[in-house]
C-alpha cells in the first residue's frame, strides 16, 4: 500500500477554514444528519395531521419532496465549500435502477437462504397489504442516509485518506448510527457496518455517483419492508405484499432487528461488497492510503 502525504497548508483566515478536510467533513455530516432528522420529524408531523384516508399519499408525496430538499441542501454544501457542481447527485436513471435491482436481488437471496435454513416461510400474498408507507420510508432513508454517510463522510474521507480508510471508518459510523434502533444489539450494529456500510461505500467508490448506493439502499429496504413485510432496521413490520414468518435462532433470522442482522445477510452482502471492491481495484479507482488535510 502506497502512502503519500500532502503537506499543503491553508492560508490563514476564516475564508480558508472550509478547505480543512476535518472541518468540511464535520459540516457535511452535521448539516445533512440534522436535515435528515428534521425531514423525518416533518413527515411525522404531516402524517399526524393528515386525514387517515390520505395518509399514504401524504407519506409518499412528503418523502419525495423532503428527499428532493435534502439533495438541494447537499448540492448547496458542495457549491459553497468545494466551488463545483455536485455531479454525483445529478439525475442518473441508469445507476439508480441498477442499484434498485441489485438491492432487491440481494434481499431476495438472503430471504431465500434463510428459508432454505428452515427459518423463514413465505405464506403467500398478504391480506390488505399496504406497501406505500414502506415505499415512502425507503425513499427518505435511502436519500438521507446516503447523502450524509456516503456523500459526506465516505467521499471526504476517501479524498483525504484513501479508499480503505474511508470504507472502514464510514462503515463503522453507519453501524453506530443504527445502534440505538429498536431491537439493536452488538450483533446488529456489527452486521450493519459490515454488510451495508462496506457494500454501500464500495458502490459509491465504483461509480463516484451517489445514485447507485441510493438505489441499492432503497431496493433492499423496500424489498424487506414493502414486499416481504419484515422489520427494517428494528422498525415495526408493515403490511408487505407477501406475508412472511421468521422463526428460529436470531443469528439466522436477525431477531427483532430484522433479517439484515442475520449472519446470512452479512455473508451475502459482504461477498457482494468484495466483488465490487475487486472491480474498483481492477478499474483503477482504488485510491491508495494518504494523508491530505487540505482540499484542492
Amino acid at each position: 500500500m502506497n502512502v503519500s502525504v500532502d503537506s499543503t497548508t491553508p492560508k490563514p483566515g476564516w475564508r480558508s477554514l472550509h478547505r480543512l478536510a476535518p472541518v468540511r467533513l464535520l459540516v457535511f455530516f452535521v448539516v445533512l444528519v440534522v436535515g435528515y432528522v428534521g425531514a423525518q420529524l416533518a413527515l411525522g408531523w404531516a402524517l399526524h395531521r393528515a386525514p387517515v384516508s390520505a395518509a399514504d399519499w401524504v407519506a409518499l408525496g412528503g418523502a419525495i419532496a423532503l428527499a428532493a430538499a435534502l439533495i438541494g441542501i447537499y448540492t448547496a454544501l458542495v457549491h459553497a465549500t468545494e466551488h463545483r457542481k455536485a455531479t454525483e447527485v445529478s439525475p442518473a436513471a441508469g445507476p439508480a435502477l441498477a442499484g434498485i435491482v441489485f438491492g432487491f436481488g440481494l434481499f431476495v437471496a438472503v430471504l431465500g437462504l434463510i428459508h432454505a435454513a428452515g427459518s423463514a416461510q413465505v405464506l403467500g400474498p398478504s391480506a390488505g397489504f399496504d406497501a406505500i408507507p414502506a415505499l415512502a420510508g425507503a425513499i427518505l432513508a435511502a436519500v438521507g442516509e446516503e447523502l450524509a454517510v456516503r456523500g459526506g463522510v465516505f467521499r471526504l474521507l476517501e479524498e483525504s485518506c484513501g479508499t480503505f480508510v474511508a470504507l472502514v471508518l464510514s462503515a463503522a459510523l453507519f453501524g453506530l448510527l443504527h445502534a440505538s434502533n429498536p431491537g439493536a444489539s452488538l450483533v446488529s450494529t456489527a452486521a450493519i457496518a459490515i454488510e451495508a456500510g462496506v457494500l454501500l461505500g464500495a458502490a459509491y467508490a465504483l461509480t463516484r455517483n451517489l445514485w447507485l448506493p441510493i438505489g441499492l439502499h432503497f431496493g433492499w429496504n423496500f424489498a424487506e419492508g414493502g414486499i416481504f413485510g419484515s422489520s427494517v432496521s428494528g422498525g415495526a413490520a408493515g403490511k408487505g405484499v407477501f406475508a412472511v414468518t421468521l422463526a428460529g435462532p436470531s443469528l439466522l433470522t436477525g431477531g427483532k432487528f430484522g433479517p439484515e442482522a442475520s449472519l446470512i445477510a452479512v455473508a451475502v452482502c459482504f461477498t457482494a461488497a468484495l466483488m465490487l471492491i475487486a472491480l474498483i481495484v481492477r478499474t483503477g479507482r482504488w485510491i491508495p492510503a494518504r494523508v491530505r488535510a487540505v482540499s484542492n
